[in-house]
């Protein structure tokens, strides 16, 4: 009777341990606005099981895939008041709030993706990681969103004198407005849900995005005139709720951060197969793909970069930008 006492004893101990072991792990929110599958949500999804690993199931990562959170510029005031922890989107949206993510949103900057690279994983990288501190996030990781172009209903656009008059969905950022309008079109600033329908119905007349975002959203059903222009090389920004990191232990503060550089290459081969799969796919479905001649969109930039680019810091980071070969 007393070895089954002891026995039961064992078996009640053993339990509270595993319960105390489960209700010790933290789950953590992530957002993006992207289906299940696409590289920035599988970048995020991989972070999270280097970190449940490394922290042996202290800390595990729930990621919320298209905008089940709701759309980047919900989720942004969601990750910045704690609401979630973590957030997966672009950089422009934050160009009113932090200063220096205004630089990487530059139409016609980056003149590749490797230049992109070489910036961001380096000192200027560092700088406007920095820069999110005081709007209460830190910036764990930047991700690859390719090249973004316009697309439209409408007609092929081979020239700057193409893009006169036709309306054009932005990110809800001022600098994109404002590039739009030095093209010569106009700009309709709304959430990326919005879009198809926008187009369909003819409330705009196209878009402009990258062809893993023009493939998943089926843009190219609604506008199948995509021209390569590039004018923006702009990279995805991985924040967490300062207040949620400052939390962490040191050591794990260091796991998080690592983890996160580690899934970046992770998420740039995906990136890259996405990139060439997606194009196929819009090119079999009838889209027309043109090639302008980019000079032209290039000169009528000055005046964005006369608005946008204000202080000695902007102009110091351009010119940094500009240098790194």
């Amino acid at each position: 009777m007393l070895h089954a006492t002891k026995f039961l004893t064992g078996i009640v101990l053993a339990s509270s341990l595993m319960v105390g072991a489960a209700a010790a792990q933290t789950v953590l929110k992530s957002s993006d606005t992207h289906p299940d599958g696409y590289p920035t949500v599988e970048g995020v999804k991989y972070f999270g099981e280097l970190v449940k690993e490394r922290t042996q199931g202290r800390y595990a990562v729930e990621v919320y895939h298209s905008a089940q959170l709701g759309e980047e510029k919900d989720t942004i005031e969601q990750v910045r008041s704690g609401v979630i922890e973590l957030n997966r989107v672009s950089m422009a949206p934050f160009n009113g709030t932090v200063k220096e993510s205004i630089v990487p949103a530059l139409p016609y900057l980056f003149r590749s993706e490797e230049h992109m690279h070489k910036v961001m994983d380096g000192p200027i990288g560092d700088q406007i990681k920095k820069a999110f501190e005081p709007a209460g996030l830190v910036a764990l990781a930047f991700y690859d969103a390719g090249a973004r172009s316009f697309y439209n209903k409408t007609k092929p656009i081979n020239s700057v004198a193409d893009m006169k008059g036709l309306k054009f969905r932005v990110i809800q950022s001022d600098i994109f407005v404002d590039m739009v309008a030095a093209l010569g079109a106009n700009a309709t600033p709304m959430p990326y849900g919005e879009v198809y329908s926008s187009i369909e119905t003819g409330v705009i007349d196209g878009a402009e995005n990258n062809f893993p975002s023009y493939d998943t959203a089926k843009h190219f059903e609604v506008a199948k005139n995509y021209a390569l222009d590039e004018h923006t090389i702009l990279p995805e920004v991985f924040v967490m709720n300062k207040a949620a990191f400052d939390k962490l232990t040191p050591e794990d503060q260091e796991i998080f951060k690592q983890a996160a550089k580690d899934s970046v290459a992770k998420q740039r081969e995906l990136w890259a197969a996405k990139v060439a799969e997606s194009r196929k796919i819009v090119e079999a479905a009838g889209a027309q793909i043109t090639t302008p001649d980019k000079q032209g969109f290039i000169e009528a930039m000055k005046p964005v970069y006369e608005k946008h680019v204000t202080d000695e810091v902007l102009r110091k980071m351009v010119a940094d930008v500009q240098a790194v070969q």
